[in-house]
């Protein structure tokens, strides 16, 4: 095991890290999800950002050339063609580091994977009824 591996204790200490300049653009894309998910906690997992609310909604983290977005591959299905202009992969997007987030499209992938965790968790719930 690698013993020089960092490991965040909170989202805070992960955003610390950056520079000033990424710093902006994490804790703004933060308080984005925030609105985005009311009531969804906080917390570090796989050393990445995490917001959960019937489970993972979504995690973010920063790169040298761009902050990297997962918002699960049903996230990515959803939003596909708004998406087609930036790099990614079955469940995630790469927002390039030297252009302007598109916040208001990452606001709705996340209201849109709160209402797909809620219908999951319906859903339990009527089975083990």
């Amino acid at each position: 095991m690698d013993g020089n591996k960092i490991t965040y204790e909170s989202i805070d200490a992960y955003i610390s890290i950056f520079p000033p300049e990424v710093q902006e653009i994490l804790t703004r894309l933060r308080e984005v999800i925030k609105e985005s998910a009311p009531g969804a906690e906080e917390k570090i997992s796989y050393q990445m950002p995490t917001f959960a609310l019937h489970g993972n909604l979504v995690h973010f983290a920063a790169y040298k050339n761009h902050i990297g977005f997962y918002p699960a591959a049903s996230g990515i299905e959803a939003f596909k063609d708004e998406l087609s202009r930036y790099k990614g992969a079955k469940g995630s997007v790469q927002f390039p580091i030297d252009k302007p987030l598109p916040y208001d499209l990452i606001s709705r992938i996340v209201k849109y994977r709160v209402a797909e965790n809620f219908r999951k968790a319906e859903g339990k719930l009527k089975k083990s009824k």
